[in-house]
C-alpha cells in the first residue's frame, strides 16, 4: 500500500488482515502504564526489533540509510529491550531504532493492546511555539487544561516541530502514558503545571473471527471502521456563487466524492481549499485534486529511491471538467505529505494562493508492511517505509523543510480561547466575502470519535 500519509492520533494497523485468520489475540498488555512484561513478552518485543531492522534494510530508499549506523542502532536497541521494565519501554526502543533517520514516513506501528487511551485534547505548532487547540468536553484535559495554553514540556520534553510527531506517536500509539505530566503558560501569561489523566476504556484481549463467535467482533470492527470513515467526510459552506470553502480532512476519498466537490466547486468564482490538519492519504487522489485545478498536465514530484527509473508523481488536466476560478489554500502546521504537496504544487504553477502557517515538512512516499508472529494465535504490527523521496520543479524537498505560505496568518491566543479562525476569515475577504472571524470558527467545529 503506498501512500502520501503521515501518521496522527490513533493510526491503527489495519484491521482486516485479520479476516484471514481464525483468531487473534493481542497478549501484550494489561492496562495503560501497567503492561505485563516478562519473558514472553521480551522475546516478542526482540522478534518486532528484528522483523522492523530487515524491514528497514531492504525497502527504505536510501541504501545507505542516510550513513546513520544502523547496526550499532540495532544492537543498541536490542540491549534497552532486554533491560527494559516494562511493555512500553520495550516497543519505544524498537520504534527508536528509526529515530536518526529523522523520516517522517518511517516508523513502527505496534500491535493493539487491549485498552485504548483517549488524552481529549489536541495540540499543534502555531508557529514555533506549541498550544492546546481544542479539548473533549466531560475530560480530565478540559478540567485541567484551557485551549489557548502554550505548552512548555509535556513529560520533561519541549516539543519542537521536528520532534513533535514522533512524540505524539509514542504517548499516543507506543507507549500510552496513566498520566500526562505537562508545564503550561496560560493565556494570562502564568506558568502553572497540569497533570493530565486519559480515559482508558478497556477492549478485548482476544478477537474471535472463527463462526463460534456469530461475528460479533468482525460487526464491532466494522462499525469502528464506519466511525472512523465519517469522521474523514467532505465539509463543506457556500456563499451564494461567490466561493465554496472545502473542508478536506484527508486525502482519503473516492473518485465520486473527488468529482462531487470539483463539480460543486465550479459553481462558484473562488474555491477556499481549507486542508489545514490535514495529515495527507492516497497518492492517487492526490493526483486527481491536482489535475481537477489545472488546465494542463503537470508533474509534481520527482520520485528518488533505490531504483533508478522510478516514474515522478504526474497529474493530467481533467480538462473542461476542471475547476478554473480562483483558488485559495490553507495549511497550517498539521498539513502534511499529499496536503503540502498541493499547496507547493499551487505555489509553483502560480495557480492560488496559500495561506496561514508553515506546513509540517512530512513529506516522502511511504509503503505499510504488515508483520505478525504466533501460528494458531497471532499477534501483529507493522511499519512503514519510505521507498522514495520527492523532489518538486524547484529542486528542493519538502521533507523537514514544510510549505512556507505565501502570506502568514496565524492565530493569536485570544482567538483559540474564544474559538476565533483569522485565517479562514482572511481567505473569505481575498474571496471577495465577509467572514468575521468570529463566525469563521463556527463553520467547521471539531469532530471528536464517539466514546
Amino acid at each position: 500500500m503506498t501512500s502520501l500519509f503521515v501518521p496522527r492520533r490513533k493510526h491503527l494497523v489495519s484491521a482486516f488482515i485479520v479476516l484471514f485468520v481464525c483468531g487473534l489475540s493481542f497478549c501484550l498488555g494489561s492496562a495503560a502504564g501497567q503492561s505485563k512484561y516478562g519473558s514472553m513478552q521480551r522475546e516478542q518485543s526482540l522478534g518486532m526489533l528484528k522483523d522492523f531492522a530487515e524491514a528497514v534494510r531492504k525497502n527504505y530508499y536510501d541504501s545507505k540509510l542516510r550513513g546513520v549506523d544502523f547496526e550499532k542502532r540495532v544492537k543498541s536497541e536490542e540491549d534497552w529491550i532486554r533491560q527494559a521494565t516494562h511493555l512500553g519501554e520495550a516497543l519505544t526502543a524498537v520504534a527508536a531504532l528509526v529515530e536518526p533517520l529523522q523520516d517522517s514516513h518511517t516508523f513502527f506501528t505496534p500491535p493493539d493492546r487491549p485498552f485504548r487511551v483517549d488524552y481529549g485534547f489536541v495540540i499543534q505548532a502555531i508557529g514555533q511555539r506549541f498550544f492546546v487547540t481544542a479539548l473533549r468536553p466531560k475530560t480530565d484535559a478540559e478540567a485541567k487544561l484551557k485551549v489557548g495554553d502554550e505548552i512548555l514540556t509535556m513529560e520533561g520534553f519541549v516539543p519542537t516541530r521536528r520532534t513533535w510527531w514522533s512524540m505524539e506517536h509514542i504517548f499516543e500509539r507506543v507507549d500510552p502514558r496513566p498520566r500526562l505530566r505537562f508545564e503550561v503558560r496560560g493565556t494570562d501569561n502564568v506558568a502553572r503545571r497540569a497533570d493530565v489523566f486519559p480515559k482508558v476504556t478497556r477492549t478485548s484481549a482476544q478477537m474471535d473471527f472463527t463462526t463460534a463467535s456469530d461475528g460479533r467482533d468482525i460487526w464491532k470492527m466494522i462499525r469502528e471502521q464506519e466511525t472512523a470513515w465519517m469522521l474523514r467526510q467532505q465539509r463543506s459552506w457556500e456563499s451564494g456563487d461567490a466561493a465554496l470553502i472545502w473542508k478536506m480532512p484527508e486525502f482519503i476519498l473516492t473518485e465520486d466524492e473527488m468529482d462531487h466537490m470539483i463539480g460543486l466547486a465550479r459553481k462558484h468564482k473562488t474555491l477556499i481549499l481549507d486542508l489545514r490538519g490535514n495529515p495527507g492519504g492516497s497518492v492517487v487522489m492526490l493526483e486527481r485534486l491536482v489535475g481537477s485545478v489545472m488546465d494542463r498536465d503537470v508533474q509534481i514530484a520527482k520520485r528518488v529511491g533505490r531504483k533508478p527509473d522510478l516514474k515522478p508523481q504526474e497529474a493530467k488536466t481533467r480538462g473542461k471538467d476542471a475547476f478554473t476560478g480562483k483558488l485559495i489554500v490553507l495549511i497550517d502546521s498539521r498539513s502534511a505529505s499529499a496536503a503540502e504537496l498541493f499547496a507547493r504544487v499551487v505555489q509553483l504553477e502560480k495557480r492560488g494562493v496559500v495561506i496561514g502557517d508553515t506546513s509540517s515538512g512530512a513529506v516522502m512516499e511511504a509503503r505499510f508492511f504488515f508483520m505478525s508472529q504466533g501460528i494458531d494465535t497471532k499477534i501483529f504490527y507493522g511499519a512503514s517505509i519510505t521507498e522514495a523521496d520527492l523532489i518538486m520543479a524547484d529542486g528542493r524537498s519538502l521533507e523537514n523543510n514544510g510549505v512556507a505560505p505565501d502570506e502568514v496568518v496565524l492565530p493569536t491566543t485570544a482567538d483559540l480561547a474564544t474559538g476565533s479562525d483569522p485565517v479562514l476569515s482572511r481567505a473569505a475577504e481575498l474571496a471577495g466575502i465577509k467572514i468575521d472571524s468570529a463566525a469563521a470558527g463556527k463553520l467547521f467545529p471539531i469532530q471528536w470519535m464517539p466514546e
